[in-house]
Order: structure tokens, then sequence, then C-alpha cells
């Protein structure tokens, strides 16, 4: 026999994240992870998990579907990036819902972040702000993610290509880039005042280790059926 679903005093024993182990198809369970929602945006914490439970549940339960939470979890995931959250999320929301005006705008704003056009992410940002300013830590997140970005594709980086980047300029600019001078090891060039960013093996590829000689006649017959 399968086993039995827990009763609504039962459930109250349970943490969010016990409910959705425990059972994540149950539709009981629904209203505790929309509340839950809420939570990780007025405490800045996150669970892809018990998002992603809550968007299953509503695919069982349409007419339940509260847009507001949804729109909340695309933010959040979008807050998780590079993290491939926003897809995985995208991928439970019906294409009729996606039409809505608010996911369109949350599909374009995904876009550009993931093609690293930040001036026009900003632009678009800046025409929504009931959706975005909503979301305490939105655009903490995102600068963390731009200067992740700027870090895999450049030695040294322009003060100017910085600022539009993270979408500040002046004394905030200056704070920030002190902020992560102290904690993340960047150095402020004397000569021109552009940011020289740690070595990796993105924007050091000598760095990289050469692994071309260790891959398998094996491996790649594995690869071209699926390349094919």
């Amino acid at each position: 026999m399968g086993k039995e679903m827990e009763s609504p005093k039962e459930q109250s024993s349970y943490t969010v994240e016990q409910l959705v182990a425990v059972n994540p198809f149950n539709p009981e369970i629904l209203p505790d992870l929309e509340n839950y929602v809420n939570e990780q945006v007025t405490s800045q914490t996150y669970s892809l998990d018990a998002n992603l439970c809550l968007l299953r549940l509503y695919q069982f339960e349409p007419e339940r579907m509260n847009a507001q939470i949804v729109a909340r979890i695309l933010v959040k995931a979008l807050m998780a990036m590079p993290a491939p959250d926003f897809s995985l999320c995208l991928f439970l929301i019906p294409e009729r819902v996606q039409m809505e005006e608010q996911f369109k705008t949350l599909i374009v704003l995904s876009h550009y972040l993931e093609t690293g056009r930040f001036q026009q992410f900003w632009e678009e940002a800046a025409k929504n702000p009931h959706i975005l300013e909503a979301v305490p830590g939105f655009e903490q997140a995102i600068q963390a993610y731009a200067s992740h970005l700027l870090s895999l594709s450049y030695q040294k980086v322009p003060r100017s290509v910085l600022a539009e980047a993270v979408n500040m300029d002046g004394a905030s600019l200056d704070k920030f880039i002190e902020h992560q001078v102290t904690n993340s090891g960047w150095i402020v060039a004397k000569e021109d005042g552009s940011i020289v960013l740690p070595q990796n093996e993105f924007n050091h590829p000598e760095l990289k280790k050469n692994t071309g000689e260790n891959v398998s006649l094996e491996h790649i017959a594995r690869i071209f059926p699926i390349l094919g």
C-alpha cells in the first residue's frame, strides 16, 4: 500500500521542506508553499525545491494558481543566476501564463542577463519597478551576478564597463569597488582606475588544466549520437 496522506494536524508539525520531501504531490500543502514563497521574499532566503514543488502543484490545480506568487518565484530564480533556476521554473509554467505581460517582461530580463546585456537589463528593469521592488535584495543579487560574469570575461575591466554592468556611478560605485577590493581580491589600477580582477581559468586560459589528452574514444563515441 502507498503512504497514507497525513492529516492537517500531523502536517502542522512538519517544516515546509519536510512537507515537500514527505508528500510533494499533496495539494493540501499548497497554501503552506505559497506562504513560504512570501517568507523567502521577506527573509531574503531561497528554496528552489519548495518553489518547484509549488509550480508542479499549480499544474495539477491550475484554478488555484496565484500569478503574484509565480512572479515572485521567477524573480527569486533570476536572483540565483548563474544557476539555471529560472529555466527550471519556467518549464513548469503554462505557456498561456507566460504570455501575460509581467511574465513576458521577466523572460526578457532573463535573456538579457544570460547574454550579458546589462545596460538593456537595467533599462527594462527600471520600466517595471512594481515587479522587482517587491523582492528585497534583487538589485544586489544582479550586481553580484554581473560582477561574476565580468570576472569570467575580463582580466582588467574599465570602470565604465563595470558601472554599466552594475548600474552604479559616483560614490555608490566607489563604495561597491571598495567592498570588492576588501572581500573579493579586486585591485584598482593606479594609472587609469580600471579594475584588475582575480585570475581564474576563464580570464586566464593558461590556468585551465589541459584534459583533452585524457578524453577516451569511448567517451567521444557516447557524445556523437547525442550531437546527432
